[in-house]
């Protein structure tokens, strides 16, 4: 046994009259393998990476009991808004030498001292760091280390205080440890149902690729086979030969690709996947995956390579091959696709927006079995069309008549591609879905729009108030009060109740018309259509002290509310009552919270810089922030989701270059493979066009099959989905010709790359034996 492989190797690297065959085939072979590899160690990467993302954060919990001997620690969260960009600052002080450090850092912030994450370090030098200075007061002596980091993007801080600034502060919380029990690795439903078809339709290609390459060169190996047979080696020893060279390719592809995957990972760090970074020394695959990437992936090469000989019998005077129709065997094939139908179709019975668990696995299970079972269909779909075709031109004779002889390998190729296709249709419908539905939200407009907001407690609203005069560049303040009114005795919040002046509630609400005595709620919209029932009658005003209400003055509610229509971006806002300072009369309703409305001119973030400036002896009394209008919200998200489709269009196109090149290995492969019939065909007066249109038409039939059952699955798992996701069907023509006409060029490319090595066989000395 060790003989014959070691003579399998021998032959991988040299065997045949030309080696550089059997090099082109170890070289493909060795690529295939290493792409799989390098796409498939980062994926068994996920779950250790998960897993000590989520160590981390059980080790940042705070430990709220109190412990003895342990002096606690106060801290307070902020958030601060930078753009489009929420930044977490811890405000930590200590109450004596025993007090906690938090992770990350090598002791506790002195008042005015902050630490910063390392993304927040990069913030404060590039062009953003002096509207970040204006938010967040303090001197910058230190970095986070990554114990206290949730990922390496986290945008968060500590900043240093005193136990009696702190103290005076509402929530903040008092520490005596921190660590906590983790949550362990769970994947979400939505997350898997978009992994699923991602995961189906990059490996696919690549495997098919793979087995492709390591069955590349297979009528020279099987005439190199038939002379060992005639020098003594059996129908065994064949087989295990035939392993060996399609074993050392398999092998070389392991160690290039786990070299690829080494070098690569450093560089894990600097991808920004929609805000989001990782460490690259978390992405370490578990030695069981990794044995089994081992084990499988080579296993397929070789497999492959002794599947194609199943019905080749090596006889010592040459290679007889059984000619007898195949007849497939179609209850697997028809199993996968049909059970992923019934999933996928089982969902179209629940709620339409039922987001349960079950649905969304059985999505994702559904979509990874249909794509599967589209691609071991497309064989049969070939051989049925090809059957029933009878006539047309000598070229398409030519392909149809081979086609019918041997359609399967064909087509085995091109379901590749098929598979590209159709989850390429679903992720840009779906997404194109998602940009629809977010532009639909954003179409409510207040009557007077302000450029920021800054929100405080009513203890500190005079201070605000003061402070916010005459800062330079503010065109308008307006001040809106937030309260809560229930009925007196109930236990519920009741509704939100924001009061003001009508220019204040401007600010809140399009409210077409304005008097100082209106009541106005906020109406209905699609995505809340049945707001809180609004409150009539006598009604009690109510603070809300950390959680606990604090009971108010009683107030009648007017009996004439104006409606004004709801913001579909803020759903939970349908039912709030506007009310304007002049329907109040004598009563003084307790605030939970005050709003004040700035205006100013330049874009928003130059008016928070300014306000942050003017408040920052505030510090975390008073929160800033930029207000998003409905347009620059709608191009951010157009941002993200253009982002998305680029980088799903450029690894679409890197899959589907890779089918592209299994279709070119092929179609050489067909070529050399009947070399003696073509130029048999060419000396008989067969023009050498007709023969290049042929095999155009053979490359192209299969294709023009797969692209019809690639939109149909697409579309088909697309609507469930949607459905789903309770998001409107949004088609996008231009993406589904773009990709049905990017699938017609791969395959005139890879034909037009063909018609140098056609010309070549086709000449008289090709006729020629030994």
């Amino acid at each position: 046994m060790i003989r014959d492989l070691l003579l399998g190797l021998r032959l991988a690297v040299g065997g045949g009259r030309i080696s550089g065959q059997a090099l082109l085939r170890l070289v493909m072979t060795t690529i295939g393998v290493a792409l799989v590899v390098a796409i498939l160690l980062p994926a068994a990467s996920i779950g250790g990476m998960v897993s000590e993302r989520d160590a981390r954060e059980a080790a940042n919990t705070e430990v709220l009991e109190p412990r003895p001997g342990v002096d606690p620690l106060y801290s307070y969260s902020w958030f601060t808004e930078l753009d489009d960009e929420y930044l977490g600052t811890t405000v930590v002080a200590a109450s004596g030498p025993t007090s906690p450090v938090p992770p990350g850092i090598d002791r506790i912030p002195a008042p005015g001292e902050l630490f910063v994450s390392p993304a927040v370090a990069e913030l404060l030098a590039g062009p953003k760091g002096d509207s970040l200075r204006a938010r967040v007061p303090g001197t910058v002596v230190g970095e986070i280390g990554k114990p206290g980091l949730i990922d390496a993007s986290d945008l968060r801080l500590y900043l240093g205080s005193t136990v009696d600034r702190l103290s005076r502060t509402e929530d903040v919380s008092q520490v005596s440890g921190f660590g906590g029990p983790g949550e362990g690795f769970r994947l979400d439903a939505v997350t898997a149902l978009l992994l699923a078809p991602i995961v189906v339709a990059l490996l696919l290609p690549l495997l098919i690729f793979v087995t492709t390459a390591s069955r590349m060169g297979a009528a020279q190996r099987e005439r190199r086979l038939a002379a060992l047979r005639l020098l003594g080696v059996d129908a065994r020893q064949v087989r295990r030969i035939a392993a060996a060279e399609s074993l050392l390719g398999a092998v070389a592809g392991l160690v290039v690709g786990g070299v690829l995957f080494a070098v690569l990972r450093p560089l894990i760090g600097n991808l920004d996947l929609f805000g989001t970074r990782f460490f690259p020394e978390d992405f370490v695959p578990s030695w069981q995956l990794v044995l089994a990437i081992a084990l499988v992936v080579p296993g397929l090469a070789v497999g492959a390579a002794i599947f194609g000989l199943r019905r080749t019998i090596v006889e010592p005077l040459g290679v007889v091959r059984q000619s007898r129709p195949i007849r497939r065997r179609m209850w697997w094939r028809w199993t996968i696709a049909g059970l992923g139908a019934l999933l996928m179709g089982l969902t179209l019975f629940a709620g339409e927006r039922d987001h349960s668990e079950t649905i969304g696995v059985a999505l994702s299970v559904g979509s990874a079995l249909l794509l599967i079972g589209v691609a071991v269909l497309l064989p049969w779909a070939v051989e049925k069309v090809v059957r029933g075709l009878r006539g047309g031109t000598p070229a398409l004779q030519f392909a149809v008549r081979r086609l019918q002889m041997d359609g399967g390998t064909a087509s085995r190729v091109v379901s590749g591609l098929v598979v590209v296709l159709a989850g390429t249709i679903m992720i840009q419908t779906l997404m194109a879905s998602v940009g629809a539905d977010q532009d639909d939200k954003f179409f409510w407009h207040p009557a007077e729009a302000q450029a920021a907001e800054v929100w405080t407690e009513p203890a500190h609203a005079d201070e605000v108030r003061q402070r916010l005069t005459g800062v330079p560049g503010l065109t308008g303040v307006h001040e809106v009060w937030q309260t809560n009114l229930r009925q007196p005795g109930e236990s519920s919040r009741g509704a939100w109740v924001e009061i003001g002046d009508c220019a204040a509630l401007r600010t809140r609400a399009d409210l077409p018309s304005c008097e100082d005595g209106d009541v106005f709620a906020v109406g209905s919209t699609e995505v809340s259509p049945r707001p809180r029932s609004l409150p009539t009658g006598e009604q009690q005003f109510t603070r809300y002290v950390n959680g606990e209400p604090e009971p108010g003055p009683m107030w009648t509610v007017p009996a004439q509310i104006h409606q004004v229509p709801g913001d579909r971006s803020n759903p939970g806002a349908a039912g709030n009552l506007l009310v304007t300072t002049g329907a109040l009369g004598s009563v003084r309703p307790p605030a939970d919270s005050v709003t004040f409305s700035l205006a100013g001119p330049g874009d928003g973030n130059a008016v928070v810089d300014r306000a942050s400036l003017a408040l920052s002896p505030l510090a975390w009394d008073v929160s800033v922030r930029t207000v998003v209008q409905s347009e620059a919200a709608s191009r951010h998200i157009d941002q993200r989701t253009g982002t998305f489709r680029a980088a799903l269009m450029a690894a679409s196109g890197f899959v589907l270059s890779v089918a592209a090149l299994s279709l070119l290995m092929l179609s050489i492969e067909q070529i050399v493979e009947r070399r003696r019939p073509l130029a048999a065909l060419s000396a008989s007066g067969v023009p050498l066009s007709v023969l290049a249109r042929g095999s155009l038409w053979q490359n192209a039939i299969p294709v023009l099959i797969g692209v019809g059952l690639a939109i149909a699955a697409g579309l088909g798992l697309t609507v469930p989905t949607l459905r789903y996701a309770g998001l409107p069907f949004q088609l996008d023509v231009g993406l589904i010709a773009t990709m049905a006409g990017a699938a017609v060029l791969a395959v005139l490319i890879t034909t037009a790359l063909t018609w140098p090595l056609l010309r070549q066989v086709t000449r008289l000395d090709g006729l020629r034996a030994e």
